[in-house]
């Protein structure tokens, strides 16, 4: 009998299930936020909490311990020197499940499973607004924006077929060459 034996199946073998939860909770600390069906979510929220508490320890133990479900030293440090320290304040919730929808093919309900505190690139943010080059790269002095003088050969220019540029499909002659087709007709 199987009393008190209840888990998330999520409709796959042990072996299986353990690699997906493994793979989510590994994918949500190097993210911090992933979108993932809501049954998914809440079989790795387990372990996503438990690897959070283990680092807040900060042993030996506890990175041979962590080390045994994400299997990556890179991670492993990531978890204990950045990750853990955001929660030291925290005795749980180290992360949340936010609903979207539902999957349009199958009607799965669909979440963003996310750390609760997550570290925000600053650089990355304003570059985005200002659709600029981040602050992490270097700057590029105007020298390098100068363009060189484009020296073709008439063996190249022979190679070019001369094309004339077909104008965009509009959304309507798109949706006509998906129904009228050659070889669908009789």
């Amino acid at each position: 009998m199987r009393h008190t034996k209840a888990r998330y199946q999520l409709n796959r073998f042990t072996s299986w299930r353990k690699a997906t939860v493994n793979s989510l909770v590994r994918n949500l600390l190097l993210r911090q936020s992933i979108k993932t069906t809501e049954a998914r979510a809440k079989a790795a929220r387990a372990l996503a909490e438990k690897l959070v508490s283990l680092a807040k320890e900060n042993t030996l133990a506890a990175k041979r311990r962590a080390y045994k479900f994400l299997g990556d030293h890179r991670l492993v440090s990531l978890l204990f020197s950045d990750i853990a320290p955001r929660f030291n304040n925290r005795l749980g919730g180290y992360t949340r499940i936010l609903p979207l929808g539902r999957r349009r093919g199958d009607d799965a309900r669909l979440v963003i499973f996310e750390l609760t505190e997550k570290k925000i690139k600053k650089a990355a943010r304003l570059a985005k607004r200002e659709k600029g080059p981040t602050l992490e790269h270097k700057e590029i002095e105007p020298e390098q924006f100068k363009e060189k003088p484009k020296t073709t050969t008439a063996v190249q220019e022979k190679q070019r077929p001369t094309e004339k540029q077909k104008p965009s499909k509009g959304f309507l002659k798109g949706i006509r060459g998906i129904f009228k087709k050659e070889r669908d007709s009789l």
